[in-house]
C-alpha cells in the first residue's frame, strides 16, 4: 500500500499496472510527464495467466529497459512443443521464457517507478470526471475513502473484466471472447524432463487447448483454455456459460499423460483460478475525448495462441507515444486520439490472421495434420517458428489453401 497521498491532479493518470499500464507509465514518465500509475491491488500480486514470454515479449521487455532482469528470473526455453489428439508432437524453435505474472509485474510497475511514475494503490477506477464530453480525470475509490483526481489524460489499462470499460463507456461487448483456468504445481522430478512449452489440442478439448509451460525451481503452470471460436462460415459455436471450465481441466489430465502425472505426484501451490480473455483487438472503443484505453481491455490478446503479454505492452507504449507526441507538438484532442488509434489499426490485420488461426482450436484433426506435415517437411517447420517470431501468416497454415498445400510433395 502507498503512504504518500494522491495528488489532485497530474498530466496523465494510468489506471492498471499490469504489463499495459507499467509500459505506459513507464514512457511517460521518461518523457518527462507527471504520471500518476493506480491499481486495485497491492504489489506484488497474482494474475491468472500462462505467464509465457514469447519474442513479441522479450522485444517490448527491451524496449522498457527490463530484459535482463526478467531473464534473470525467468525459466528459458527453446521449444514450443505442439502435440496433437493422435499424440503427434513438433517442437518448434523460438526465444521463449516463463515467468510467473506475480513476479514480472512487479518487476514492470517498479521499473515505472524508477523512471519517475508515482504508484499508489490499493485503489479502483470508480467513474471519469467529466467537462462536458471531455474526460479530465478519475474518481478513484480505496475502501471508504474517495478521491478525484484531475488529469489531462487518462488511460485505461484494467485488463479483460468489463466494469471499468463499461463505466468509461468504452466497452462494446460485455462477454469476453475466451475463458481459462490455470494452477500452479512444484514437481522437481518432471523439471529435467518437460523442459519446452507444450500445448496439447484433443477432440475432448474442442474450441480450446491444454498447456504446461515450466517455470522457475521446478514449478510448472498447467492449464487450459477456450475461446469462442468460429467456424469456417464465421459463426459463433460456443457460449462461455455453456463450459465448466473445471472439467475441461479434468479432460486434459485424462488424454494427456504428463499432465495426469504432474496433477496426481506434484504438490499444488494454492488452487486453480480462471480469468476472461478479450482477444483480437474486438469489442471495445479505443477512446474518447481526455482518454485512451489500451492492453487487455480492447482486446490485445492473440485467439489463436491466448499470448497477450507483449501486445499488451506494445499497446500501452503506443498510447504514451500518441500522449507524448501530443504534448511535445502541442496537438489537440483529436489528433492524438486519430494517431493512437491508427496505430492499433495497424495492428488489426495480423490479429485477424490469428483470430482465422484459431480454427485449430475447434478443429483439432488440423493441428494432427501440420504437426504430421511440419515432422517431415523443414519448410513447414520454419513456418510454424516464423510464426512464433511474427514473420509468418498464421491463417495461412489453416486455410483451405494451406490446407491443399499440406497434401504437397514433402520438401
Amino acid at each position: 500500500m502507498t503512504d504518500v497521498p494522491l495528488p489532485p491532479r497530474c498530466d496523465v493518470l494510468v489506471i492498471g499496472a499490469g504489463p499495459a499500464g507499467s509500459a505506459c507509465a513507464q514512457m511517460l514518465a521518461r518523457a518527462g510527464l507527471h504520471t500518476v500509475l493506480v491499481d486495485q491491488h497491492d504489489f506484488p500480486r497474482d494474475k491468472v495467466c500462462g505467464d509465457g514470454l514469447i519474442p513479441d515479449a522479450h522485444a517490448a521487455l527491451r524496449r522498457l529497459g527490463v530484459y535482463d532482469e526478467v531473464m534473470a528470473q525467468a525459466q528459458g526455453a527453446q521449444h514450443v512443443a505442439c502435440i496433437g489428439p493422435r499424440g503427434g508432437r513438433v517442437d518448434v524453435p523460438g526465444a521463449l521464457a516463463v515467468l510467473p505474472r506475480r513476479v514480472l509485474d512487479h518487476i514492470l510497475v517498479r521499473a515505472a517507478q524508477r523512471a519517475g511514475a508515482q504508484l499508489h494503490t490499493p485503489w479502483r477506477f470508480e467513474a471519469p470526471l467529466l467537462d462536458g464530453t471531455q474526460v479530465a480525470g478519475a474518481r478513484l475509490k480505496s475502501g471508504d475513502r474517495v478521491h478525484e483526481l484531475r488529469a489531462t489524460w487518462v488511460v485505461l489499462a484494467t485488463g479483460a473484466p468489463p466494469q471499468a470499460m463499461l463505466a468509461a463507456e468504452l466497452c462494446q461487448r460485455r462477454t469476453p471472447t475466451g475463458i481459462a483456468l490455470r494452477g500452479y504445481v512444484k514437481h522437481e522430478a518432471l523439471a529435467g524432463r518437460l523442459r519446452a512449452l507444450e500445448i496439447v489440442w484433443h477432440k475432448r478439448l474442442k474450441h480450446g487447448y491444454g498447456w504446461i509451460f515450466p517455470c522457475p525451481d521446478g514449478v510448472f503452470n498447467i492449464g487450459v483454455g477456450l475461446s469462442d471460436c468460429f467456424s469456417l462460415a464465421g459463426t459463433s459455436r460456443l457460449r462461455m456459460q455453456d463450459v465448466n471450465l473445471r472439467q475441461v481441466f479434468d479432460a486434459f489430465c485424462e488424454v494427456y499423460a504428463p499432465a495426469r502425472e504432474l496433477m496426481a505426484t506434484g504438490t499444488p501451490l494454492g488452487e486453480l483460478k480462471g480469468a476472461p480473455l478479450r482477444c483480437s483487438l474486438d469489442g471495445a472503443l479505443y477512446s474518447r475525448p481526455g482518454l485512451l484505453a489500451t492492453g487487455e481491455a480492447i482486446g490485445s490478446t492473440y485467439d489463436f495462441s491466448g499470448e497477450g503479454i507483449g501486445k499488451a505492452m506494445q499497446t500501452g507504449m503506443l498510447a504514451a507515444a500518441a500522449v507524448v507526441k501530443g504534448q511535445e507538438q502541442r496537438l489537440g484532442d483529436g489528433a492524438v486520439r486519430d494517431a493512437y488509434e491508427a496505430s492499433i489499426r495497424e495492428l488489426q490485420p495480423r490479429f485477424e490472421l490469428y483470430r482465422k488461426a484459431s480454427r485449430v482450436n475447434a478443429h483439432p484433426w488440423l493441428a494432427d495434420l501440420v504437426i504430421w506435415r511440419a515432422r517431415h517437411s523443414p519448410r513447414i517447420l520454419r513456418r510454424m517458428s516464423g510464426v512464433l517470431e511474427e514473420t509468418t501468416n498464421p491463417g495461412n497454415l489453416v486455410s483451405a489453401r494451406g490446407i491443399a498445400k499440406l497434401f504437397l510433395p514433402i520438401r
